[in-house]
């Protein structure tokens, strides 16, 4: 991806732009998912909805691509987006409605999100999620935290009211969805003693992070945090060697002493 990439992206469209390289000569239609919202009123990152026209302006010789914006508010929003690109591949309504339906039984009997809470130390481990669930990109930090003893909660298991209470008390109301959910989990697992630290990974050049990583110090300064920033340098050892720091860290404040640093 970092051929066909302008260096300034972060990590997460370089490797989409790699992806699509590495699928278009196998397929015969495209879906560049062009994602603008989740939650009315907010938007998610600014590079993700201007994401087709960064492919198909890197990346030659594309097939039928499907671009059309997916306004995720409300069930009938999306299937809107649906019958749009379901015509791009000669389906009827009838076809479409039937795998709308059935896309939508399959998405909301998927369990999303990570709750290892019988651990001992327990992580809020937070970040845009396509950097916590890509395995590849995080260099599977869940399994390595699992195998240090650590535990792993991510956001899915706070209430969507929680995260948006939590994050009325800033002065603005955040406009990037994953900025509100970041912020309001972070805040909240501290409040509610749910965790011992956090860790939030985060894309190098992310400005949606640069601006969250700050509001969640600012609320809870006296609280363990490790940012680990991830891009195509990242070396596998220095992200072992921080997570084996920090939980050090936890054990000493936890079972020890109080007065360790919080930030890594």
């Amino acid at each position: 991806g970092v051929k066909y990439c302008v260096d300034e992206a972060c990590l997460p469209v370089k490797i989409f732009h790699g992806h699509v390289d590495s699928i278009k000569d196998k397929c015969d239609v495209l879906v560049l998912p062009r994602i603008m919202q989740l939650w009315k009123n907010e938007y998610i990152c600014p590079k993700f909805c201007g994401l087709p026209e960064m492919v198909i302006n890197s990346i030659e010789k594309l097939p039928l691509t499907i671009t059309e914006p997916i306004y995720a508010t409300s069930k009938n929003k999306l299937y809107k987006w649906a019958k749009i690109s379901g015509k791009f591949l000669g389906k009827n309504n009838y076809e479409v409605k039937r795998a709308f339906m059935n896309a939508l039984n399959e998405q909301n009997n998927y369990d999303i999100g990570i709750n290892d809470s019988e651990y001992e130390i327990n992580i809020a481990l937070t970040g845009h999620p396509y950097n916590i669930y890509d395995s590849f990109s995080n260099m599977n930090i869940v399994k390595k935290l699992n195998n240090l003893g650590l535990g792993v909660i991510t956001s899915e298991f706070t209430e969507e009211d929680i995260l948006q209470k939590e994050a009325e008390n800033l002065y603005k109301r955040p406009f990037w969805t994953f900025a509100r959910e970041n912020y309001g989990f972070a805040v909240n697992a501290t409040k509610e003693k749910t965790v011992d630290g956090i860790i939030y990974v985060s894309s190098f050049n992310c400005g949606i992070d640069s601006v969250v990583i700050e509001l969640i110090k600012d609320k809870v300064p006296d609280f363990p945090c490790l940012i680990l920033k991830i891009d195509e340098h990242t070396g596998e050892a220095g992200i072992d060697t921080r997570i084996e720091a920090f939980k050090d860290i936890l054990e000493r404040r936890l079972f020890n002493e109080s007065n360790i640093s919080t930030f890594g």
